[in-house]
């Protein structure tokens, strides 16, 4: 068995440490060996056989083992150093650098370290080693869970009614005794950066710098002075944190709209990769709303793209324009190896502020809410809506009880502009809604049918977001143009997760060159209309696209993953 393999790579560790200090060990004292008699024979010399010996006669008499003097080597006076060509003039005035934007950012720049602790038992040998929580390691030396290898177990041959021995007293803090006192064991976590906001110690950062922390430290400054700093809030979602440290003589960085932001942009990302203080590195905006496709940040859909190099380390760091002033938050990369790739992701500083208000104010974000499922128009439906390309995002459901619906929104309805800004996709909209305050009257510029319509919405608060499970799709007869569909009953909707206020016919397979499954229809939807009009059971969808062959576009509405969406099934040519 070799489950105790890490035991002996700590030991060997140790051994190595050791046997690397010896060479130089026994070399010192190889040499350091004729020079110690030579100091002893000298400090303490033999006392002299013949009483009349002169002292002048020892100081002439060389010592059997004193090396020989060796005389200085003479230098070659035909040697010479070269010419060097050296020019110590600063550089122009006007010369392109980019040393005055990192002096001014710099400063704003911090340093943080995370921790954990852990009480232990000195008593126990193991309960400190990190092996100890291991659950290979207690399941090989068949150590039970919660329980501590050291602890005295009662012997069953002891009379239970003994006497046992007192328990050691405890101190003042609550510890064991001396033979068992606890003792605090700190791990550290993790290395991140920040940046300072305000004068009185706010700072920006990373959610997932701060994650399992129980102490954080920020480093300030050139001389790096240490704060204990508290954590105000985080949002997982976009993945920042605000901290607060007290502290005076503090430099906040400035501010700039992020949605200023250009491809191509001169940007410079500021920050502590590997614990390296205050490196810069420049390049420029490689793109802006993009969409990381990372776990929880897979919603955000608004990075900001560059490839200025970020390392581990940069996270919570700051990413500023060519004037100094703060565009984003380096939050990740995308890498192969771990290392920059030159493709690194930025929480723009727009959306940054708003999270740091909300949660500085109310201990979390507050999120506008509409209540609409959306879909993005693509050209199909862009002649069906009569929209411009690039505009607009498309209302495909209308939740019961939301702002929406007490608004007057409705499905089919194609929404354009929020407040005068331009709707240019359905992320877009739904980061313009979420970055709006609960309670706020938003402005609306839709479409329907074809005519400009103003609706005026009252935000809500945005509720918790639930997913909606999937299930595997079961054959059934009758034929929608490549679709199976069936009826929908209690069985059907339990097996396919489908609510009970959704009507129409369960999709129960689907053709792989069917035009249903270029326009995305899968196993598990529910079609709902065929060209506006509502469906209530598998004949009747059957039906109705029969009546419909003939013509070169059919627009469906389908209940899909938890929403409703519009498709446009066009007719083979």
């Amino acid at each position: 068995m070799k489950r105790h393999i890490p035991l002996l790579r700590t030991f060997s560790n140790r051994s190595l440490r050791l046997f690397a200090l010896a060479p130089v060990t026994l070399a010192a004292a190889w040499t350091l060996a004729p020079m110690a008699a030579s100091s002893l024979k000298a400090a303490d010399p033999e006392p002299a056989k013949n009483e009349g010996l002169k002292n002048e006669g020892l100081k002439n008499e060389a010592p059997k083992n004193e090396r020989p003097k060796q005389d200085a080597p003479k230098q070659d006076a035909s040697k010479t150093l070269p010419d060097l060509k050296v020019d110590n003039s600063p550089l122009p005035a006007g010369t392109p650098t980019y040393a005055p934007i990192v002096d001014r950012v710099a400063p704003s720049v911090v340093t943080i370290n995370t921790s954990t602790s852990k009480t232990t038992d000195p008593s126990n040998s193991l309960s400190g080693h990190p092996l100890f929580d291991d659950p290979m390691f207690r399941r090989f030396f068949g150590i039970p869970e919660n329980e501590n290898p050291q602890q005295q177990k009662p012997n069953p041959r002891q009379n239970p009614r003994a006497p046992r021995p007192p328990a050691p007293e405890s101190d003042s803090a609550g510890r064991g005794g001396p033979q068992g006192r606890k003792r605090e064991q700190i791990t550290p976590l993790g290395l991140g950066s920040g940046v300072i906001v305000s004068p009185d110690g706010y700072i920006l950062t990373n959610n997932h710098v701060l994650e399992g922390a129980d102490k954080i430290e920020v480093s300030v400054g050139k001389n790096g002075k240490p704060y204990i700093a508290r954590k105000v809030g985080g949002d997982v979602r976009t993945d920042i944190a605000v901290l607060k440290i007290e502290a005076k003589g503090l430099a906040p960085i400035t501010f700039s709209d992020s949605d200023n932001l250009r491809s191509g942009d001169i940007v410079i990302a500021v920050g502590n990769p590997f614990g390296l203080t205050r490196s810069a590195t420049m390049g420029v905006v490689s793109a802006i709303g993009r969409n990381t496709q990372m776990s929880q940040l897979a919603d955000l859909g608004n990075f900001i793209q560059t490839d200025a190099a970020i390392n581990m380390g940069n996270s919570g760091g700051a990413l500023v324009d060519y004037q100094g002033r703060l565009v984003g938050i380096n939050t990740a990369i995308f890498s192969r190896t771990g290392g920059n790739q030159g493709i690194g992701f930025s929480v723009p500083s727009n959306m940054a502020r708003s999270v740091m208000e909300s949660l500085i104010k109310h201990g979390r974000v507050l999120r506008g809410f509409l209540g609409v499922g959306l879909q993005d128009l693509d050209e199909a439906l862009q002649k069906e809506f009569n929209t411009e390309p690039g505009i607009g995002a498309l209302i495909t459901e209308v939740q019961q009880g939301t702002p929406a619906q007490k608004a007057g929104l409705r499905e089919y309805d194609v929404v354009l502009s929020v407040n005068g800004k331009k709707v240019e996709s359905v992320q877009d909209l739904r980061l313009t809604v979420a970055g709006m305050q609960p309670g706020a009257k938003v402005n609306l510029q839709i479409s329907r049918e074809r005519k400009p319509l103003d609706i005026t919405v009252q935000l809500a608060e945005k509720p918790e977001k639930k997913e909606v499970a999937q299930a595997a799709p079961e054959p059934d007869p009758d034929v929608l143009d490549g679709v199976t569909v069936a009826d929908l009953d209690d069985a059907t909707r339990q097996e396919f997760k489908v609510p009970a206020n959704i009507k129409g016919a369960l999709v129960t397979a689907v053709e792989p060159d069917s035009i249903a499954a270029t326009v995305g229809i899968r196993p598990g939807d529910v079609i709902q209309e065929v060209k506006r009009r509502p469906i209530s059971s598998a004949d009747e969808a059957v039906k109705l696209s029969e009546e419909l062959k003939k013509e070169k576009q059919v627009l469906l509405r389908v209940y899909s993953r938890g929403g409703s969406r519009l498709v446009v099934l066009e007719s083979k040519p």
